[in-house]
């Protein structure tokens, strides 16, 4: 899985995750983790299709108010 992360690292301007399983909140959660410790500079988006995120931004939402992650991980 790492293999496949920095390939799309390298070849990516952007980062948009979709709906989906396990592997695509790994992915994501990995590509965010190095945007905080500054591996990469690159936007990040979540396609929020039928509100299937919203419990993932409510969740970041409360790290972020509770200080276990800075606001702008969110």
């Amino acid at each position: 899985m790492q293999d496949r992360i920095w390939k799309m690292l390298d070849n990516s301007d952007t980062f948009i995750a979709l709906p989906d399983g396990i592997s695509a909140s790994e992915e994501i959660f990995q590509i965010a983790s190095w945007a905080q410790l500054n591996i990469h500079h690159k936007p990040i988006g979540l396609l929020n299709v039928d509100g299937f995120f919203n419990k993932l931004l409510s969740f970041l939402d409360q790290a972020g108010e509770e200080n276990f992650i800075p606001h702008s991980s969110r």
